[in-house]
C-alpha cells in the first residue's frame, strides 16, 4: 500500500510541477517585445545624454575666452594652496597669505625668465649663423651616400621654400601687427588669472559651506565628496607632473650642457615647461633639442643628443611616471594620448595643456559614480571604499542601506511568485 500510494504521489507532483511550467511559459513575442522596450528606453536615455553633451560643448565654446581664466586660475590655485594653507594654519590672513603666495610666484618666474635670456640673446646670433652651416652640411649628407640625391634637385627644392618664404613675408608681417590685439588680450587674461587666483586662495575655504547652503544637504554632500575629490586629484596631478618635468629637465639640460649644446638652460626651461603637456610636449622640446644641436654641432651631437632624450623620456615612463602619478590620476596612457590630441586639435596649446586635468575630472566623476551604484547593488560597503571628506562617508553609509531597502523589496517582488506557485502545488496535492 506505501508503494502504491508514494507512485500515487509522486504522479501527482509529476503532473502539478508540469501543469505549472505549461502555465508559467509565454509567448516569445512577448520576450523580444520587452527587450525591444528595454532597448528603446536606454536609446532614448543616450540621445539625452549625448543631447545634452553636445548644448554643454557648445556653450562653453561660445563662453570659452570667459571660462578659460576660470579654468586657468582653478589650477593654479590647487598648486599654491599648499604653501598659502600653510601660512593661515599659523595665523597669517587670508589675503596677505594670498598676496605673498603670489607675488612669490611671480617672483620665481621673473628670476628665471632674467637668468634665461641674457643666454638667449647672447646665442641667438651665433645659432642664426650655425643653421645656415647646417642646412648645407645637410645638402651634403643628402647628396652622399645612401641617399644619392641630384644636387639640382635639391637647389632646386630650397629655391621654392625661399620663394616660399618671400611671398608669404607679407602675411607675417601682417599676421605680426594682429599680434598686437592678441598679446593685449594674453595680457588682460594673465591679469582675470591672477585676481581670480587671489580670490580662490583666499575665500576658497568658504565655498563648500555656501554650496551646501544653496543646494541642500542630500546634493550638497555628493558635491561636497565629488569636488574635494576632483580638488586633490588636480593638485596631485600637478604635482606630480612639475616634480616629472623638473626631473627631465635636470638631466638633459645637463647633458645638453655637457654636449656644449648651444641654449642648454632655455631648453631645460622649455623642457620642464612641456612636461605638463603629457607626451606630446616631452616629444616637442626632445625634437628641438636634436635640432639645434644639429644645426651647431653637427649629426654626431644630434645624435647623441636623440639618445639623452630617449634615454631620459624611457626613465621618466617606466620608472618615475609610474612611481609619481599611480595615486595622482590612474589614467591610461591611451587615455591620455587621446586627451592631448583632442584638446590640442580643438583648443591649441591650450588645449593640450587643459586636456589632462579635464580628463582627470571626468575620471573623478566616473570613480564616484560606480561607487555609488556599487553601494547600491551591494557590491561594496561603504567600510570598503576611501572617501576624501566626512559628509562623503555619511553619504556612503545612507546610499548603502537606501541599497539594502532596494534589494530587500526586490527579493519580496521575487519571492510573491514562487509562494503562489508552491501554494497551487500544495493545493493540487490536498485535492
Amino acid at each position: 500500500m506505501d508503494s502504491v500510494n508514494d507512485k500515487d504521489f509522486r504522479g501527482e507532483a509529476t503532473q502539478a510541477f508540469q501543469e505549472l511550467e505549461a502555465h508559467d511559459s509565454i509567448d516569445r513575442f512577448e520576450v523580444i517585445a520587452e527587450g525591444m522596450k528595454t532597448f528603446t528606453w536606454w536609446c532614448l536615455r543616450l540621445l539625452v545624454i549625448a543631447a545634452t553633451s553636445w548644448v554643454t560643448w557648445y556653450v562653453m565654446s561660445k563662453f570659452w575666452r570667459g571660462l578659460l581664466p576660470i579654468f586657468i586660475a582653478l589650477i593654479l590655485s590647487s598648486v599654491l594652496w599648499t604653501p598659502t594653507g600653510w601660512m593661515q594654519r599659523r595665523g597669517v590672513p587670508p589675503a596677505l597669505s594670498a598676496i605673498i603666495t603670489i607675488l612669490g610666484t611671480l617672483a620665481f618666474f621673473g628670476g628665471l625668465i632674467g637668468l634665461i635670456a641674457p643666454s638667449i640673446v647672447n646665442q641667438s646670433q651665433t645659432l642664426f649663423f650655425q643653421a645656415f652651416e647646417g642646412v648645407q652640411r645637410l645638402q651634403l649628407w643628402l647628396q652622399g651616400p645612401p641617399l644619392h640625391i641630384n644636387g639640382e634637385d635639391l637647389n632646386g627644392w630650397f629655391s621654392d621654400a625661399a620663394t616660399w618664404l618671400q611671398q608669404q613675408s607679407g602675411t607675417i608681417a601682417g599676421e605680426l601687427f594682429a599680434g598686437l590685439g592678441v598679446a593685449s588680450s594674453v595680457l588682460v587674461t594673465i591679469g582675470i588669472v591672477l585676481v581670480l587666483t587671489f580670490f580662490f586662495l583666499k575665500d576658497g575655504p568658504r565655498f563648500m559651506p555656501w554650496l551646501r547652503e544653496v543646494t541642500g544637504r542630500r546634493v550638497g554632500w555628493h558635491l561636497t565628496e565629488l569636488f574635494t575629490r576632483a580638488w586633490i586629484t588636480l593638485a596631485g596631478f600637478i604635482r606630480a607632473q612639475a616634480l616629472v618635468s623638473f626631473v627631465d629637465a635636470v638631466f638633459i639640460g645637463l647633458g645638453l650642457a655637457l654636449l656644449g649644446v648651444p641654449m642648454a638652460l632655455a631648453l631645460g626651461t622649455l623642457t620642464f615647461i612641456a612636461g605638463f603637456i603629457p607626451i606630446v610636449g616631452a616629444v616637442v622640446a626632445g625634437a628641438l633639442a636634436v635640432m639645434i644641436a644639429f644645426v651647431s654641432h653637427g649629426t654626431t651631437t644630434a645624435f647623441l643628443v636623440l639618445g639623452l632624450v630617449i634615454l631620459v623620456q624611457q626613465l621618466e615612463g617606466n620608472i618615475l611616471q609610474p612611481m609619481v602619478q599611480s595615486r595622482a590620476m590612474n589614467l591610461h596612457p591611451v587615455v591620455i594620448l587621446i586627451s592631448v590630441t583632442l584638446g590640442g586639435s580643438l583648443f591649441g596649446i591650450i588645449g593640450a595643456f587643459l586636456a589632462v586635468p579635464t580628463a582627470a575630472m571626468l575620471a573623478v566623476l566616473l570613480r564616484y559614480l560606480s561607487d555609488l551604484i556599487a553601494l547600491r547593488s551591494g557590491e561594496k560597503r561603504a567600510a570598503d571604499i576611501e572617501f576624501a571628506t566626512l559628509v562623503g562617508s555619511l553619504t556612503a553609509q545612507e546610499g548603502e542601506e537606501a541599497g539594502r531597502k532596494m534589494r530587500a523589496a526586490r527579493r519580496e517582488d521575487t519571492a510573491t511568485p514562487s509562494l503562489s506557485r508552491l501554494q497551487d502545488i500544495l493545493h493540487v496535492f490536498r485535492s
